[in-house]
């Protein structure tokens, strides 16, 4: 069992690398929105030479060495694994809470739960620990409930807001039911995900006619703009969900939505090659993407 879930798992964690890399490529701090709008449209990859990957995959490679070291999450091994990753590396493109939370848990690793709970007031509800997880699910796919409950514990880390947590869950679900064969589809997630806005995102997913494209699930669902679980998950699962078998075209679909693309394709790039692997994309983008330090 061991051996099936570090091969789920490493091919999760390499289709978010991907995912993460290559959205980032479409922030506008790269490229103007029409233009991105165009390469999207007429699937023209990013040129870049180089595609560097963010504070997603940087956390989720921490998140993994935690699983492979102790076969379960450790608060304690995780809190500090992502304050030594941040300290090394603070230019990834965190956010503000992370770089407001990760230097005082690095200087004070015993108070991680009260400093992750205080962060905003009442904890993040932001997506981080969610766009980092999908490999998680992927690694307990046999076990949908124990998922659930280690997507929590690994979220609670920094994410301690109630629609943090059902975030990380949402995704881990969803990479878990992709890893076992079974379709990651947004009524099903929901039926795993604590209630709160992150389920009836998903839940308004489920209901949206087979026939919307991704700009229009976008508008209806959100993207990322308010960088927030709620509105990003439910996105980014759709997307997942519509191309259970296709790595290529989840995430061609996903980026359509522009918003936190690195984080939505990462996301979905996540849950979609827990599954599928990453044979199926260009092996260009392979040369162009920054390995993973845990290869």
């Amino acid at each position: 069992m061991d051996d099936r879930r570090r091969t789920a798992a490493r091919r999760s964690i390499e289709g978010l690398a991907f995912g993460d890399a290559f959205g980032e490529r479409f922030f506008g701090m790269f490229r103007p929105e029409a233009e991105a709008r165009r390469l999207i449209a007429e699937r023209i990859a990013p040129p870049d030479p180089l595609w560097h990957w963010t504070d997603d995959t940087a956390m989720a490679v921490e998140l993994l060495a935690v699983l492979e070291a102790y076969g379960e999450v450790r608060s304690q091994a995780l809190a500090e694994r992502f304050a030594a990753r941040y300290k090394a590396d603070p230019g990834r493109g965190y956010g503000p809470g992370m770089h407001a939370l990760l230097p005082r848990v690095a200087a004070a690793p015993d108070e991680w739960e009260a400093l992750a709970t205080v962060l905003f007031g009442e904890g993040s509800l932001g997506n981080g620990a969610a766009m980092r997880v999908a490999p998680l699910g992927a690694w307990f796919h046999d076990d949908l409930d124990r998922t659930a409950e280690q997507a929590a514990r690994s979220a609670r880390v920094t994410h301690a807001h109630p629609e943090g947590v059902a975030g990380a869950v949402a995704v881990a679900v969803a990479a878990a039911l992709s890893a076992r064969g079974e379709a990651p589809a947004p009524a099903a997630v929901a039926g795993r995900t604590p209630d709160g806005a992150v389920r009836q995102g998903l839940l308004a997913a489920a209901e949206l006619p087979p026939d919307t494209d991704p700009v229009a699930a976008a508008a209806a669902l959100g993207s990322g703009r308010r960088v927030r679980a709620d509105d990003t998950v439910p996105y980014a699962l759709w997307c997942a969900a519509r191309h259970p078998d296709d790595l290529l075209a989840a995430l061609w679909a996903t980026a359509a939505g522009l918003g936190d693309v690195d984080t939505t394709c990462a996301i979905a790039g996540g849950v979609v090659a827990a599954r599928t692997g990453t044979g199926g994309l260009p092996a260009e983008w392979s040369e162009r993407r920054e390995p993973l330090p845990c290869q």
